[in-house]
């Protein structure tokens, strides 16, 4: 075909493409019938945690990637009637697998299963989505889809305006009782599965008033009009032969998978014993779940997570630690925490460095703020990759590991509230996707990661200082100090430097 011809072909086809560019129409859907599940174990568990604590909720801190994933796998192994899951991204992989071939068995235990995913983010796979659909106890939707299942890259072109706007939110529900709600997606990064790459990351369990709140959040999701049944954009398919062809896939994997060491240590691990038996320690105190509401994806809410978040975050006089992968103050971020800071508040943030981020164009965003940060009496520190010191053994998942880039979010406000969630500190979080997170009122839980934060800022971060107006990055030893990026080359910086030059922050 002629260059001419080929031109005529694609705009002819981007022209029938954007015609066709629509989601599948959705009626108003009525609440779904209200299942029981106060007899259940998690329920009973719930309940014989929270006898001494009324009305309060608890909240374990799931800082090591292992344990984060057999949390999740117990919680599929225990469900009796309900699992509700919502996830930014659900990849393909060895943990991926597992947790799928754990929700499969819950559903044909009768647990009544709901997976609702972030199209873009998850990429997913719609031939599995649509086995998993082929269960009679399984729904699978999608939110915010884009049209086109085939030709997905440049149908997302054509829809760039609406899919731009993502669900970030993560959360892992059984038995309405018990809930996991955090960072982490469902991934090998995630759960210390990946040789390449491990995402230090932070989610929290919780029991307790909170997780109703959590469900009503996800029941906003799931009713949504942007939420769409997988089977939706595929009203032919065979689901039922699709579900066959999984089952064997999974049998096989977790065969091959087992070597991991996964399945061996759920049997034998202490945290799921622990959760079982109801001796975890909870930290426990009043809780919220905070989130913002599925129309910011197309619409103005009455209000975002971060306007709810902001009463907490004024009153703080005292102390205030930012944890965020992502760190994009902008103008006003930065004038607010510079303001604090002059105010007497001690203002300390932790990111990822060049060198440890995964994602160079938000270190872009990032980068000119750090002067203004400085000069206005924060505490700036980057983590720093530690490719030939591993994590030691019983050190906390989340504050960096061998290969490590930093994906925890987390900020503590006066040693006495802690927000956990998926939030991070850029306009993308801020203004474009949606988020959820749990707030707390416990005074031993900040401590204790704010402890967390001392030793990490002292062992693996860099810490940045102004000399003379050039910025500086200290060693955790003190010993050395670099004149820029550490351990990066100088074509990552020049790229990172060309990327600035680009109006993209209000996209990062």
């Amino acid at each position: 075909m002629r260059p001419f011809a080929k031109l005529i072909a694609m705009l002819s086809l981007s022209s029938l493409l954007a015609a066709c560019s629509s989601l599948p129409a959705r009626t108003l859907e009525a609440p779904a019938p209200v299942i029981d599940t106060h007899d259940t174990m998690l329920a009973r568990t719930a309940r014989k945690l929270s006898d001494a604590h009324a009305e309060l909720s608890g909240i374990y801190p799931l800082e090591h990637g292992r344990d984060a994933l057999i949390a999740r796998l117990a919680l599929a192994m225990t469900a009796e009637k309900t699992l509700d899951l919502q996830y930014y991204i659900w990849h393909n992989d060895v943990t991926g697998r597992l947790v799928t071939a754990k929700v499969l068995e819950a559903a044909d235990r009768g647990v009544k299963v709901r997976v609702l995913l972030d199209d873009v983010g998850s990429k997913p796979d719609d031939d599995t989505l649509l086995a998993l659909s082929g269960h009679p106890n399984i729904e699978v939707r999608l939110f915010n889809p884009v049209s086109q299942r085939w030709l997905r890259t440049l149908g997302m072109v054509l829809e760039f305006s609406r899919v731009n706007r993502r669900m970030h939110n993560k959360s892992f529900t059984a038995d309405d009782h018990v809930t996991i709600v955090g960072g982490r997606n469902i991934g090998d990064e995630y759960f210390e599965a990946n040789p390449e790459i491990d995402f230090s990351d932070l989610d929290v369990l919780a029991v307790g008033p909170v997780v109703a709140q959590v469900e009503t959040s996800f029941d906003l999701y799931w009713r949504h009009q942007r939420a769409i049944p997988i089977n939706d954009f595929y009203p032919r398919a065979d689901t039922g032969s699709k579900l066959l062809d999984l089952r064997k896939t999974l049998a096989a994997q977790q065969q091959l998978d087992r070597a991991t060491g996964y399945l061996q240590q759920l049997e034998k691990d202490a945290l799921a014993l622990r959760l079982r038996d109801a001796s975890l320690p909870f930290y426990w105190g009043n809780a919220q779940a905070l989130y913002d509401h599925p129309d910011k994806l197309t619409e103005r809410p009455a209000s975002t997570l971060v306007e709810r978040l902001a009463p907490v975050a004024a009153q703080t006089d005292r102390s205030l630690d930012i944890v965020s992968p992502y760190f994009v103050p902008g103008k006003g971020g930065t004038a607010w925490l510079v303001q604090r800071a002059a105010q007497g508040t001690r203002v300390r943030v932790l990111t990822n460095s060049l060198a440890a981020t995964d994602v160079g164009m938000v270190h872009a965003g990032y980068a000119p703020y750090r002067k203004p940060l400085l000069k206005g009496g924060i505490s700036l520190y980057e983590l720093k990759p530690d490719p030939a010191n591993p994590r030691p053994k019983g050190g906390s998942g989340w504050t960096g590991s061998s290969r490590a880039s930093l994906h925890a979010k987390s900020f503590i406000f006066d040693r006495r509230y802690v927000f956990i969630g998926s939030l991070n500190l850029d306009p993308r979080s801020i203004e474009l996707n949606t988020e959820i997170g749990i707030l707390l009122d416990s005074p031993a839980l900040a401590d204790h990661m704010a402890d967390q934060f001392d030793e990490l800022v002292a062992d693996k971060a860099y810490r940045l200082t102004l000399d003379d107006g050039n910025l500086q990055w200290h060693e955790p030893d003190g010993d050395a100090v670099h004149g820029h990026d550490p351990e990066t080359s100088l074509l990552r910086r020049i790229g990172v430097d060309l990327l600035r030059l680009l109006p993209i922050e209000s996209q990062l």
